[in-house]
């Protein structure tokens, strides 16, 4: 049997050394299928400030399915790779959020206001089968429920393939599933380094200014010193630990710049800055 290729073209792009162009979208059909035909890495659909709505983000993900384009690519890897904001934060622990958007076949989860290392392990985990303490990657112990019948479908697996990739990665190599965590206030800062060294797994950390501004006492005054130096933090955080660090307000006048300064996952506004993801693409030697 031929080897499965990288199905989640985020994982694909960062393991090529290239930072991820991603961007938000509201869970809505239209949207996904205008962002599936443009040259993104992957989607992320918003349900933190979206009604949580299972049954339209599974529409969203079903009409991205162009049989074309796979039949094309030679892949069943998705064009556009989906994947969720979901509504909860750090705090409430709720698994069973992440196991209803994995279980319809999303590649990866962003989880806001991540600010501990317990929160950090719970988001992990949740994203994880269980599995024997004596297995490779055992650490942070999954907790996500067995039923996998409809993602595995979704991703073009039997259920077996799909338990072999369905895990997250960097932490084990094969997976496909990708574990953001949004770093948004003060006391998430300081508990960063923490986080980044007790707690594998993690994909990438999503700077969220908006939040963090507050926290601040500085509302969405981006370019206060005090935010900046914040926002700073973070980035230097992440590069001190080798993890992916994300800006989640890229444009066409900041993206080379955010480049330059290191992010490897960048968000931009797809319905009005298509010209943010083409500058990306070009700041990252990705043009065509």
């Amino acid at each position: 049997m031929a080897e499965i290729p990288r199905l989640n073209g985020a994982i694909r792009a960062l393991e090529q050394g290239k930072p991820a162009i991603t961007t938000f979208s509201p869970p809505e059909i239209g949207m996904a299928q205008a962002i599936n035909a443009a040259p993104y890495d992957a989607v992320v659909f918003e349900m933190e400030h979206n009604p949580f709505d299972v049954q339209l983000l599974r529409n969203c993900m079903q009409y991205m399915l162009d049989r074309k384009q796979i039949l094309k690519s030679g892949s069943i890897a998705p064009a556009v790779t989906p994947m969720v904001r979901i509504p909860v934060n750090g705090g409430e622990m709720n698994q069973f959020i992440a196991k209803q958007v994995l279980d319809i076949g999303v590649y990866g989860i962003v989880w806001p206001h991540v600010s501990t290392v317990d929160e950090a392990r719970n988001a992990v985990a949740a994203c994880r089968y269980a599995r024997p303490s004596s297995a490779p990657y055992y650490e942070p112990a999954g907790q996500r429920g067995d039923a996998p019948k409809n993602a595995a479908p979704y991703w073009g697996l039997t259920n077996q393939e799909y338990y072999k990739r369905a895990d997250v990665w960097p932490l084990n190599p094969q997976g496909e599933i990708l574990v953001g965590i949004q770093c948004e206030e003060v006391r998430g800062i300081k508990n960063l380094p923490k986080i980044l060294e007790q707690v594998p797994g993690i994909g990438f950390v999503l700077i969220g200014e908006g939040d963090l501004s507050q926290d601040l006492g500085l509302p969405r005054q981006y370019d206060h010193p005090t935010v900046a130096s914040a926002i700073d933090e973070i980035l230097a955080i992440c590069k001190a630990h080798n993890v992916v660090c994300g800006h989640p307000h890229a444009d066409a006048k900041n993206i080379e710049a955010l480049v330059t300064k290191g992010y490897r996952w960048l968000m931009t506004l797809p319905t009005y800055s298509f010209a943010g993801l083409e500058k990306g693409l070009k700041a990252s030697g990705r043009a065509p």
